[in-house]
């Protein structure tokens, strides 16, 4: 077959093939035309920074936002002086800027009587301290002094007067086999756990509880009556057979329900 005539071949487009098909073309997209932003736009722009810049500065820097008292409240053998004076709150810093979690530490730190302490913002001039009081369960006799011993076991003060209600407890366990294998701490939270089980009339009238092993707990009531506990596993048995042990023998001296299943009550 004849190739392509020279007049054919001057025919042809740049754009075209060597067999005058239409090259791709190598046009990009179509440029967009950059667009400013409108005067508009600008203007809120500028207003959102205004604000921003503002607060911040309200929050910082202004006299408006900063702490000038201290509340507290809850507390009932501290005094709210004792505990802001713990707390150590900065006076005319930003709000804002106060390190709450600081302050509780500091309070926890200083005054182990506080359970626990929300530290609160109180805007727009003030600090919040809502304090939890430990609350005694038990003492521990300490020559003239006492050691109050919170519901977790934690020995938290000493007081020179024994608080009303509060039974002493009495370790005894110095020659004992469980002093070793238990230790003291753990011995004291095991007379707490019997404190707590206690029924509520036996409670109000148990003066002492006395631990002379993990498995021999006694407890001292009013009117010279005694109560064998035994170990403190199954306290809820023991406190419902000692209850109905007392009813059945109201003028007795003497209670064992160290086998609640099996309890026993003698004397008169």
């Amino acid at each position: 077959m004849a190739g392509p005539t020279t007049a054919e071949r001057g025919a042809r487009r740049p754009s075209d093939g060597a067999d005058g098909s239409p090259l791709p073309s190598r046009q990009g997209p179509p440029a967009r035309r950059l667009r400013l932003p409108g005067r508009r736009a600008l203007l809120i722009a500028g207003a959102v920074i205004v604000l921003l810049a503002g607060g911040i500065w309200t929050l910082y820097g202004s006299e408006w936002l900063r702490v000038e008292r201290v509340t507290t409240t809850g507390t009932e053998v501290l005094t709210p002086g004792e505990v802001e004076a713990a707390a150590a709150v900065p006076i005319k810093t930003p709000l804002i800027s106060v390190d709450t979690d600081a302050i509780e530490a500091r309070l926890r730190h200083k005054l182990p009587r506080i359970d626990s302490v929300d530290v609160v913002r109180s805007w727009p001039h003030g600090i919040g301290l809502r304090v939890t009081e430990r609350k005694p369960v038990l003492l521990i006799e300490k020559g003239a002094k006492f050691i109050e011993v919170d519901a977790k076991g934690v020995r938290f003060a000493t007081v020179d007067k024994a608080p009303k209600a509060v039974p002493l407890l009495e370790l005894a366990v110095d020659q004992s086999p469980s002093l070793r294998r238990f230790g003291a701490d753990r011995l004291l939270v095991e007379a707490v756990r019997v404190r707590g089980e206690l029924p509520g009339k036996v409670a109000a009238d148990t003066r002492t509880v006395t631990v002379r092993s993990y498995d021999f707990i006694t407890l001292e009531l009013s009117r010279d009556r005694t109560v064998v506990w035994g170990s403190p596993e199954e306290g809820e048995a023991k406190a419902r057979a000692l209850t109905a042990l007392m009813k059945a023998a109201p003028k007795a001296r003497h209670f064992d329900v160290s086998a609640p299943t099996a309890p026993a009550a003698s004397g008169s």
